[in-house]
């Protein structure tokens, strides 16, 4: 098996994080309790836990002038499967925190990057490489 990630994270209900991460996302579903649910989330392993006590706040940090949410999480995809992610959330109704756009345009590291929040209020970041050889690159 290839390394991966795993993260637990808060969410508000199960049903409605199911709903998101697996129909909107096409995360595929690992195994749940009422209280936490699995996904696949693009060959990681994250865990949606029930809590009680969501943060309301979310912190910003500038880049490239936008406000980016400084706690978040997402992936990094094949451009072609970004660029069907990000219809799949227009075609959603998703509420995009960075509306899809080219990040760092003509330069190293030349990205495509949107931003939502799931329905609990976690952001997520999705981004596809112009170059995927620029990942870690300067």
């Amino acid at each position: 098996m290839k390394a991966a990630f795993h993260l637990a994270f808060p969410v508000k209900s199960i049903g409605i994080t199911k709903m998101f991460y697996h129909e909107v996302l096409g995360c595929p579903v690992g195994r749940s309790t009422e209280e936490w649910i699995d996904f696949d989330f693009f060959g990681h392993q994250i865990s949606a836990h029930i809590s009680v006590q969501m943060e309301e706040d979310v912190e910003t940090s500038e880049v490239d002038g936008k406000k980016v949410p400084l706690r978040h999480f997402g992936a990094i995809l094949p451009f072609e499967k970004w660029n069907e992610l990000a219809h799949r959330l227009k075609a959603a109704g998703a509420e995009f925190v960075i509306e899809p756009q080219v990040r760092y345009e003509g330069q190293v590291g030349e990205q495509h990057i949107m931003f939502v929040n799931d329905p609990s209020g976690n952001a997520l970041e999705f981004k596809a490489f112009t170059n995927s050889k620029e990942v870690f690159q300067d």
